[in-house]
């Protein structure tokens, strides 16, 4: 408990994704989301030929998938390095006794270059991945975002040096996934 006697973990609810039980899909579905990992700008028209059903019904299957949030959007899978953000760091911090997480973690979402963040066990309150330049981008955020943010008592950096190539991950879990 804090000082003023809330939950220092009670807010977290608030500002995390919420995770949604499993949806049922059938094996009409589960080719759509195939196809969808195998090429993400095929057209509707395409997927019914492929999938050997009409237009509207693929239509409605993602209408479906979209809604029920099994289908979260369509984006670019953007090279970050080709762009200037080519350096990949971890940063691990751990909340001040007493200091809500949640409002930490708020704070942190606010920073452009966070790019993924997620409340773990053990030792630490959060690990984060950010996206910076270079070092003296890194020093920049630390000093000017991440070190401002009141609540934060330490953090550690880890430079990531060498990362495996992409895979296709959705692929590979939606091609194992029975019905």
């Amino acid at each position: 408990m804090s000082d003023d006697g809330s939950a220092i973990l009670g807010g977290i609810r608030d500002v995390v994704q919420s995770e949604d039980g499993a949806i049922h899909l059938d094996e009409t579905d589960m080719a759509l989301l195939r196809a969808l990992v195998e090429d993400g700008r095929i057209s509707q028209r395409q997927l019914s030929v492929k999938l050997g059903v009409s237009a509207p019904t693929v239509s409605e299957r993602m209408t479906r998938l979209e809604r029920s949030g099994v289908i979260r959007g369509y984006s670019a899978d953007i090279n970050w390095a080709a762009v200037g953000y080519g350096q990949i760091v971890y940063l691990s911090i751990r909340a001040a006794t007493g200091s809500d997480v949640s409002d930490v973690m708020a704070r942190l979402w606010e920073v452009p270059e966070v790019e993924e963040m997620s409340v773990v066990t053990g030792d630490l309150d959060l690990l984060a991945k950010l996206r910076v330049e270079d070092y003296n981008h890194l020093r920049q955020v630390l000093m000017d975002s991440v070190w401002q943010i009141a609540g934060i008592q330490t953090t550690s950096t880890m430079l990531s040096i060498a990362q495996m190539p992409p895979k296709n991950f959705a692929t590979e879990l939606i091609s194992r996934r029975r019905n």
